[in-house]
């Protein structure tokens, strides 16, 4: 059995825990994860999906504020002795005296074709910049920000429909047979890891707030990536009459206009003129209202 302690916080790496968890050829020792955090509306102490996980299966569970700053969960990861690491979304930087204590390595799971969008948004970020495709990869972890040898890569189509939590849910779908499969061909001796090339790197920096905010003057197609990149995780969004309308499927089309002036309004939904081409607004979300089709939005203020 390949003993590995699991590094992870959001739902994506969950389906990968289980599998492992199952696994005839894995043991999973224990589970490292984010201290519990406020969330919701009522700001009500949660833990992660993954330390949910843990609890239901009789896991020990680790929660440093910062892993690095902990020799205490150092030395208690230690006494464990596991042959592996395997990090998916944990969010927190390792330093080298974590990295040193697994027998083998640390292996991440990272959720893009590296070089490509290293950092913390990968997934959104290449959805935004109109990527046709993208991916997952199992690296060997070092001290820079993933730039660890390739192990496997498995490449994931994007369609020019597919939002963020389309592909998130892919991405966690595809991932955990990956992952057993490089831990075993790792100590097999029968993988071996390839070094990333400094071309084509490309960051996934952090998405900020100013990014948000749709900008009528971009092309149609820049906006439907912006939509469905950040697809509800905040939001595309933009101001009408002073309150925020957040804006969730889109379409591009035809036509030429003043930018950011609604053009038509048919049944599919509000065609408004940007820089280049129209855009289609066909759902959105008006501020303190829910989710629905755009025309039933603009017919509501046609009526007021």
């Amino acid at each position: 059995m390949i003993k590995i302690i699991f590094f992870g916080t959001p739902d994506i790496g969950l389906k990968s825990l289980e599998y492992l968890y199952n696994s005839d050829k894995i043991e999973v020792l224990a589970v490292v994860t984010q201290p519990d955090k406020p969330a919701g509306r009522g700001h009500k102490i949660m833990m992660s999906p993954i330390k949910i996980f843990a609890l239901s299966h009789n896991l020990p569970v680790f929660q440093p504020k910062s892993i690095r700053k902990e020799p205490e969960i150092q030395e208690e990861l230690k006494r464990l002795e596991p042959d592996f690491f395997v990090t998916f979304a944990f969010g927190q930087i390792l330093s080298q005296e974590v990295l040193d204590i697994p027998k083998y390595e640390t292996i991440n799971l990272h959720a893009s074709l590296l070089p490509k969008y290293r950092g913390a948004n990968p997934i959104q970020r290449a959805i935004i910049n109109g990527e046709s495709e993208t991916g997952i990869c199992t690296m060997i972890t070092e001290l820079g920000l993933d730039c660890g040898d390739i192990c496997k890569k498995i490449v994931i189509p994007i369609s020019e429909t597919m939002n963020c939590e389309e592909l998130y849910n892919e991405i966690s779908e595809k991932s955990p047979k990956i992952i057993e499969q490089t831990l075993i061909e790792l100590v097999n001796k029968t993988l071996k890891p390839t070094p990333q090339t400094e071309e084509n790197v490309c960051m996934a920096n952090k998405l900020q707030k100013e990014e948000t905010l749709i900008d009528f003057s971009k092309s149609a197609g820049e906006i439907h990536n912006l939509v469905r990149g950040i697809y509800k995780s905040p939001s595309a969004y933009f101001i009408h009459n002073d309150k925020i309308v957040k804006v969730l499927e889109t379409k591009v089309c035809e036509g030429s206009g003043n930018c950011g002036d609604f053009i038509e309004v048919t049944k599919e939904g509000i065609k408004v003129a940007c820089g280049k081409n129209c855009i289609m607004l066909i759902k959105v979300k008006p501020e303190g209202k829910g989710e629905m089709f755009a025309r039933d939005w603009y017919n509501g203020l046609k009526n007021k």
